[in-house]
């Protein structure tokens, strides 16, 4: 059985719905931690997968993403494998504009998830 198979999808829809509500981003591994897991990088990897799912669900129903979340401890901002998946942004991955961007996205799913 691989590591996405051990995360529940609804699960983690709910954690980022709060965390969206709560107004606040968490990190990866704060992430794990709200779901009984410790660290590690293959379980992390099998998150972002699950994120990007929860994203895919969320965009069909018209609701903003969520994955811009979670990010890394260090910076603030998500890790490459959500970068990869940007189609409408073309800047850097790091620094000013790219916290801009993310920023912009992460307010976006504040407001909206605090109206419900």
């Amino acid at each position: 059985m691989s590591d996405a198979l051990r995360f529940d999808l609804s699960e983690i829809e709910s954690l980022m719905q709060g965390s969206a509500r709560a107004g606040h981003a968490m990190s990866y591994s704060g992430a794990l931690l709200a779901l009984g897991m410790a660290f590690s990088r293959p379980k992390m990897r099998s998150l972002c997968k699950v994120l990007d799912e929860v994203d895919r669900r969320a965009a069909a129903a018209g609701q903003p993403e969520l994955a811009v979340l979670v990010v890394r401890e260090s910076d603030g901002l998500p890790g490459q494998g959500w970068w990869v998946g940007r189609t409408r942004y073309r800047g850097s991955w790091l620094g000013p504009e790219a916290q801009a961007y993310v920023q912009r996205l992460q307010r976006k799913a504040f407001r909206y998830w605090k109206r419900r």
